[in-house]
């Protein structure tokens, strides 16, 4: 056997026979190093092939997640195309001009945006993150038509010899200008709201693997319509107090945000133009809108909008929608008649027949003023409550883009924060119920559960 020769390998000694790799030729290297002697710490075998094969691995990772990533691109870019294209054909795909006017496609697309994105709040749990971005990202590109929405004002402008001249200039909407940012607060705060429940002491039971004599079943019996939604579990002990302050003030501000979303949306339908087709189905006086009953109690001396809604019996939301409907009609009937026909020249109208108009007007007024306070009253007992037929009727003939834009983005955010008001509703009355569990029939729950018979009953309509 050869010399042994001893090599420094970073601070590692390693001897190894010389005349090993001076052996037969046809040898390859590999035998040559088979009597590698380490004499610090072991050496791992085929370091260099693994090195090289993480390496390529790596490569390959890259390689598939840059082509997903391109893959992901195209299929959103080819999303909205389609998305584009329905808006632009009005939802007609045959492209034969039969398609709904642009501002009823936005108001869809909106719509069928929030149906399909957020859905109906069963929990209260932060939103997923690729949900929110695509919230987010579609909901710009769909609102991105009201930067070009724009009005003419007057200004002054200055030439360099010092003259002036009064041109015209293009601003923003005043409705936009304000409304926007301010319905885009609203949705940004809303999404923070559901993010601030990630690691909640309470989590959710579905209630179909609940047996019918299970504990989590007798908090919810206000919610037997209700059976799709999963129960809300508490600690034995109920929440802690911190738990419970910050639920507290959660639910103060969705319902703040609730209220203003249903400002912003009241304002933009009332703006609406009222079609001619509604007023052509109406009624021909308000007697026959009403009813016999309703209409005594308008017209009475003492007239009482609260007295009135407590004698009406409203067991299902399609009863108080259809009174809405009803005493909505009659406003408008009423507002129409307002109006005194002037005589012509070649008729001459005695006094009396004038005063007799006069009163007759000032009636009508009186009744439709009345009509309106009981309509208010009546969505403030029932806020939940769905569209009117003449809110459908003004959005399915509203031709002006930048009001459809503010009713259906309020519309759905309206939905969004009264239906995470429902569910902290629910996490409150179930946290109730539990700490007063020895006592549960002097159970007194301060909040009260909105009227909700069907999911995602504010905004599942599609206009057509």
């Amino acid at each position: 056997m050869g010399d042994e020769v001893s090599v420094d390998n970073g601070g590692c000694e390693v001897e190894y026979l010389s005349d090993s790799v001076e052996g037969d030729g046809n040898s390859s290297i590999e035998e040559s190093l088979v009597e590698l002697k380490p004499l610090g710490w072991p050496m791992r075998k085929l370091a260099v092939p693994e090195l090289l094969s993480s390496v390529d691995k790596t490569q390959m990772d890259v390689g598939q997640m840059d082509k997903l990533k391109l893959k992901a691109n195209v299929s959103e870019v080819e999303m909205m195309k389609e998305r584009f294209s329905k808006l632009l054909l009005g939802e007609d795909m045959s492209g034969c001009g039969k398609g709904v006017c642009t501002a009823l496609a936005i108001a869809n697309a909106v719509t069928n945006l929030c149906a399909t994105v957020l859905g109906q709040i069963w929990r209260l749990e932060p939103l997923h993150p690729e949900k929110k971005s695509m919230w987010r990202r579609e909901m710009e590109l769909l609102l991105c038509v009201s930067d070009h929405i724009v009005q003419l004002v007057p200004s002054w402008q200055t030439f360099p010899d010092g003259s002036k001249l009064e041109v015209m200039t293009c601003r923003p909407r005043s409705d936009l200008l304000v409304n926007l940012p301010a319905l885009r607060k609203l949705d940004n705060m809303l999404l923070e709201t559901l993010d601030s429940f990630s690691g909640a002491e309470f989590r959710y039971v579905d209630q179909g693997v609940l047996p019918a004599n299970h504990d989590l079943r007798r908090p919810l019996h206000l919610q037997e319509e209700k059976w799709w939604l999963p129960v809300p579990s508490v600690p034995p002990g109920g929440l802690h107090e911190d738990t419970r302050r910050q639920l507290e003030l959660k639910r103060d501000s969705t319902n703040q945000i609730l209220k203003a979303a249903m400002a912003i949306n009241s304002n933009a339908l009332s703006e609406m133009e009222i079609p001619e087709s509604y007023l052509h189905s109406l009624p021909k006086n308000g007697r026959a809108s009403l009813g016999d009953v309703v209409y005594r109690y308008i017209t009475s001396d003492k007239f009482s909008p609260e007295c009135l809604l407590d004698c009406l019996d409203f067991a299902a939301e399609h009863q108080a929608l259809e009174i809405a409907n009803r005493v909505e009609a009659s406003i408008h009937i009423w507002r129409r008649k307002t109006t005194v026909s002037k005589p012509t020249n070649n008729t001459r109208s005695s006094w009396g027949i004038v005063k007799e108009m006069i009163v007759d007007v000032e009636k009508r007024e009186l009744l439709a003023d009345r009509a309106e306070t009981l309509l208010l009253y009546l969505k403030q007992k029932f806020p939940g409550l769905t569209q009117t037929t003449l809110d459908m009727s003004k959005i399915q003939f509203n031709k002006d883009v930048g009001k459809s834009i503010l009713e259906s983005y309020s519309r759905v955010l309206e939905s969004l924060a009264f239906n995470i008001l429902s569910r902290i509703d629910d996490l409150i009355y179930a946290d109730d119920f539990t700490k007063h569990s020895d006592h549960t029939t002097g159970l007194t729950v301060s909040q009260t559960l909105h009227m909700q018979s069907t999911p995602f009953a504010l905004i599942n309509r599609r206009l057509t």
